[in-house]
């Protein structure tokens, strides 16, 4: 099983140095490394780690006997916080930082805990407290059994010390300050202490659905998706035009709700015997086929009492569909049901393209035991 270490880091590079030599120690040394920091944590961490002849990181490994190339960590593992605009952020000062660093680690722990046969060790030891803060997040998110979680604690006296990394196998006087006085006095390393203190925490991974663990997401979406409503009903109320789900009613022009009850009446009268419809598209339709229903939907566009009639209508509308036609119906009513819904509940109640050209269906994913229609 690979292990990984995921880090957050801001101008005191040291914590890195100090996890690996405690995860060492502990007979758990890391396959690979991925650092979250900030352009100026970057350029910390590439001066006094990644020097292949005199870098901290590079030395630590020589002299505990790991080789080189067996942990999976360079330059571009090293990631920079980016604004909106692809700059990297200098400092971590306002929310919208923050919410960059939390994006940041959400994606690095969902990449690193998308295979079974990994373990993610989250140190939330360095960087602002913020950025330690979004990663513990992260880590409640997408955290496993075999994953954990540390903070690094070290012995006062060497704690941001500049020249103490960890702790060499052969000890030596390196210069310190008294905390009060900030007289400089020696002392051999082998006094410095590196504790790994695991920090419990509680992951609401097992929970998440499948689509959840397709792509990261953030906390706010990760966490609605954990509010399990009874089952809501969606309404396609047809005479009064209307959509009711959740409580909130959202009115359709006439065109646009016959042809999503067109929709919603496929997924009724479907003699599919799966409990659920989950990546199932079998009462799906080609537009080949919703064409060849066109009678039927203009049946249903009647049935809305509309003072217009359909043989008023210009040809290509919901009479006669054309292939344009119907794309901008649907594009219509989903941009319409994501405006009224929310982008969470729309995966479930939009007209869905499924497979690829020619062979793409379109259907509504809802199971049909959560549809009724009134027609």
């Amino acid at each position: 099983m690979k292990r990984y270490l995921l880090a957050v880091c801001g101008l005191s590079p040291q914590v890195i140095t100090e996890t690996l030599y405690a995860l060492h120690q502990e007979g758990r040394m890391v396959d690979g490394i991925r650092i979250i920091t900030t352009r100026i944590g970057k350029a910390e961490i590439n001066a006094h780690l990644m020097s292949p002849e005199d870098g901290a990181y590079h030395r630590f490994l020589k002299e505990y006997g790991v080789a080189d190339a067996t942990v999976e960590f360079s330059a571009r593992h090293i990631i920079a916080v980016s604004d909106d605009h692809g700059a990297e952020l200098d400092d971590i000062v306002t929310q919208d930082d923050s919410e960059k660093v939390l994006l940041a680690c959400m994606e690095q722990a969902f990449q690193l805990t998308r295979e079974p046969d990994t373990t993610v060790y989250f140190s939330i030891a360095g960087g602002r407290k913020s950025m330690g803060a979004c990663l513990a997040v992260a880590a409640q998110c997408y955290g496993r059994s075999q994953d954990r979680m540390y903070h690094v604690l070290v012995s006062p006296e060497f704690e941001s010390n500049r020249n103490f990394f960890y702790p060499p196998r052969e000890s030596r006087l390196i210069e310190l300050r008294h905390p009060v006085t900030r007289e400089p006095y020696r002392k051999e390393t082998k006094y410095a202490r590196i504790t790994l203190a695991p920090v419990p925490f509680f992951s609401i991974r097992s929970q998440l659905t499948d689509r959840m663990l397709k792509s990261p997401e953030t906390p706010q979406v990760l966490m609605l998706s954990l509010v399990r409503d009874e089952r809501p009903e969606l309404v396609i109320n047809l005479r009064e035009r209307k959509l009711v789900w959740k409580g909130r009613e959202v009115d359709l022009r006439p065109a646009w709700i016959a042809l999503y009850a067109f929709f919603g009446s496929l997924k009724k009268q479907s003699e599919c015997s799966r409990k659920e419809c989950r990546e199932c598209a079998a009462c799906y339709r080609s537009f080949a086929e919703v064409a060849g229903q066109n009678a039927d939907i203009a049946k249903l566009y009647r049935q809305t009492g509309t003072s217009r009639e359909i043989e008023d209508m210009d040809e290509g509308g919901i009479n006669d569909l054309s292939q344009e036609n119907f794309r901008g119906y649907r594009s219509k009513i989903n941009k319409e049901l994501e405006r009224s819904y929310g982008n969470h509940d729309l995966a479930q109640l939009q007209i869905i393209a499924h497979g690829l050209r020619p062979n793409k269906k379109y259907g509504i994913s809802l199971d049909r035991d959560r549809i009724r229609l009134i027609l």
